[in-house]
């Protein structure tokens, strides 16, 4: 399929580039994107009739988040080439204290693809025992929930009606195709 935007075929410009982001422009259109073409793994972890979500604040907007838990994969000087499956591993223990026998690909998405270039791989963990508290590593502030999935709509709308963020991902994660138990 051919793209029928005008500026789909001028070059793209970089603006600004920092460790973690890039501002571009194509045409009349500004965006950003990771640097490094790095992505993000957003893990779905259901055990025994619970799901797992973090909370933390984030700096952009102003408040605290209630989310998947999820990471940046080969963020890391020397891991450009990182399987999503090992950056879930990784992030799902750091931030939840949990691990899973095993992570199931559910394929790769896009968030905000009027604004934002970066795409994540949305994975399901399996098998999952706890093994630490979880918080995230020392520059994070995580607190993990631990919700019945008979509650999570309400807990959602509990957490949104204190005026803090929910994030988009939390939408998929109540379809009802993603919510199967192991």
């Amino acid at each position: 399929m051919t793209a029928s935007d005008p500026d789909a075929q001028k070059p793209e410009q970089i603006v600004w580039e920092g460790k973690y982001i890039t501002a571009k422009v194509r045409g009349r259109w500004e965006y950003v994107g990771r640097a490094r073409n790095i992505r993000a793994a957003a893990i779905i972890a259901i055990e025994d009739g619970h799901v797992l979500l973090v909370e933390q604040y984030r700096i952009p907007l102003g408040k605290r988040s209630l989310e998947i838990p999820a990471g940046l994969i080969g963020d890391d000087d020397g891991a450009e080439g990182e399987a999503p499956e090992t950056a879930a591993m990784r992030e799902l223990e750091e931030e939840t204290g949990y691990i899973a026998d095993r992570m199931e690909n559910l394929g790769e998405y896009y968030s905000s693809p009027g604004m934002v270039s970066e795409s994540f791989t949305l994975l399901r963990a399996h098998g999952l025992t706890k093994v630490s508290e979880g918080g995230g590593t020392e520059s994070e502030d995580i607190t993990v929930h631990r919700v019945k999935l008979g509650d999570l709509r309400q807990f959602v709308a509990d957490w949104r009606a204190k005026g803090h963020a929910v994030d988009v991902r939390l939408a998929i994660l109540m379809a009802e195709e993603f919510l199967g138990e192991d």
